[in-house]
């Protein structure tokens, strides 16, 4: 049995991490007053109504692409989190750290070779 590529293990896990975040984040607040206004949760995180639905939303997606198109997944969700760890949306360390290692696992999983088409068999 083949061990599983980074991107097959990072897909669940972050998935079911965003997903798990976002419903915790809406026990604290389900404000959807706007972007910037945050509440702490936990200590260091910060939430809000659209910062919550986003975190489900991205971790739903995960775990229903993740033994189909994980590697795609990593590569989105690694892009996508490390721009927003840049410009500042959310928690800046914890986006980071989730964009990193979704880069990682999609840099460390080899692409899926396209099978190549067998030529007709010709009759004699």
């Amino acid at each position: 049995m083949e061990a599983p590529s980074p991107a097959r293990l990072y897909a669940p896990v972050a998935g079911a991490a965003l997903l798990l975040l976002g419903i915790l984040g809406f026990f604290y607040t389900a404000s959807f007053a706007g972007l910037e206004d945050y509440e702490e949760a936990l200590g260091a995180l910060q939430v809000n109504g659209w910062l919550n639905l986003f975190y489900v939303a991205t971790g739903a997606v995960g775990l229903l692409v993740a033994g189909v198109s994980s590697r795609t997944y990593s590569l989105c969700v690694g892009v996508l989190f490390t721009v927003l760890a840049i410009v500042g949306w959310g928690t800046g360390a914890l986006n980071l750290v989730i964009g990193v290692l979704g880069l990682a696992a999609a840099w460390g999983t080899p692409r899926k070779s396209k099978p190549r088409a067998k030529p007709a068999r010709q009759r004699p």
